[in-house]
């Protein structure tokens, strides 16, 4: 009988993770961000696949802009959501669904990612908008941008960004969160679009949805000894010796 192997010392097990395993199990702990990010790489290789006018024809039909949300407003709040206007900036987006989306939703589960990119991404596109219709009643921007291109996965990258916050612990969360700012509200400070606008909108309602964090539901759950907070500082209740016979 061969004698039993001995343990590596320092207490550590050798790694034997195969990066292939790795991979797919990234993968299936956040299907959401990669089922939306590979709806997004068919719909870059059909635009760079079209001819100039087609991919035209594709960008404007499938934005969320006010003459496609008044003809079709369900369609174009969900389907502008899986376009991008330039197919070569989807391996910048790639890396940014997997820094952003997918370690949100590894961390929140896929239903309150979902929630959570979704109503930022619909809200943040009828805000913007209706700040454009404003201003076209207004007569602060041509009749034209009924029909701008508003298509694009960045507000929903913004919500992320912002729900990401609280998943870093201090000091890594001020600086990041000082990051966050600094790149959304430069933009907003300085000749805001309609667009910066809605990213700011998308980012704050990552803030907003901390109450869908983990984090939150820990801090509503009562301790497991049944202790509150004062009982736990005040430490554990002094020893009761049994009484004897010849004392009272």
């Amino acid at each position: 009988m061969r004698p039993p192997a001995e343990p590596p010392r320092g207490g550590r097990c050798p790694s034997s993770v195969n990066p292939l395993t790795w991979a797919k199990d990234w993968v299936r702990s956040s299907p959401g961000t990669h089922i939306w990010l590979l709806v997004i790489g068919i719909t870059s290789l059909v635009i760079a696949a079209a001819s100039e006018g087609l991919g035209q024809f594709l960008v404007h039909r499938t934005s969320s802009n006010i003459h496609e949300l008044n003809e079709h407003p369900l369609p174009s709040l969900l389907i502008s959501g899986f376009w991008i206007e330039r197919p070569e900036s989807f391996l910048l987006y790639a890396v940014m669904f997997e820094l952003l989306h997918a370690n949100v939703e590894r961390w929140t589960g896929t239903a309150r990612w979902l929630l959570t990119v979704g109503g930022a991404h619909i809200a943040a596109t009828l805000a913007s908008q209706e700040l454009v219709l404003l201003a076209i009643e207004g007569h602060r921007l041509p009749r034209s941008m009924t029909h701008v291109v508003d298509i694009g996965v960045s507000y929903g990258l913004a919500a992320a960004a912002g729900l990401l916050t609280y998943r870093l612990r201090p000091p890594w969360r001020y600086g990041y969160l000082a990051g966050v700012l600094v790149f959304f509200g430069i933009p907003l400070l300085t000749g805001a679009t309609f667009t910066d606008f809605g990213h700011a909108i998308a980012l704050a309602m990552g803030f907003a949805a901390w109450p869908l964090t983990p984090a939150a539901a820990a801090e509503k759950l009562p301790p497991e000894d049944g202790t509150g907070p004062a009982d736990r500082a005040a430490g554990p209740p002094p020893e009761q010796r049994p009484e004897s016979p010849q004392e009272r």
